[in-house]
């Protein structure tokens, strides 16, 4: 196969529509921008959220709270939640997610204490709860933090 022979499969290609190109293109004289107003014009138009110089629904509504984009979000687990997974398995936040016992990874894992465990676990998560620890270790797991 040469570059010459190459072509778009068929129906992929569509042919550019060229405005303001006469009556007999369909889409001549005022080339699909009606007749006279702001959006006719060239340059013409206004801003998203623009609502005609009524005040716009974004200034009406009351700022609320602060978000802070530097803060660290964990996606959570509580002890309960380790329950599933089989003796002397080690427990990582990529195994988590196969399992679907988590859906996002976030910025890392937190183990939370909620619940009970009978498993000996060893489980790699960047921060522990004081309880999540106690019942880790109490039923002979280990804890690593990452």
């Amino acid at each position: 196969m040469k570059l010459h022979e190459l072509s778009p499969s068929a129906g992929s290609a569509k042919k550019a529509w060229r405005k303001g190109r006469g009556p007999g293109s369909g889409n001549g004289k005022t080339a699909g921008k009606g007749h006279k107003g702001q959006n006719a014009r060239s340059g013409g138009g206004v801003r998203p959220g623009f609502e005609g110089g009524q005040i716009p629904l974004y200034r009406k509504l009351p700022k609320r709270g602060f978000n802070n984009k530097f803060a660290t979000t964990y996606a959570i687990v509580n002890v309960s939640d380790l329950e599933v997974f089989e003796n002397g398995t080690t427990v990582t936040l990529d195994l988590l997610l196969d399992q679907r016992i988590i859906r996002k990874p976030y910025d890392g894992l937190k183990v939370l204490g909620n619940g009970e465990l009978t498993k000996k676990l060893t489980v790699e998560a960047s921060i522990f709860s004081a309880g999540a620890k106690a019942k880790i270790e109490a039923a002979g797991g280990k804890t690593e933090v990452k």
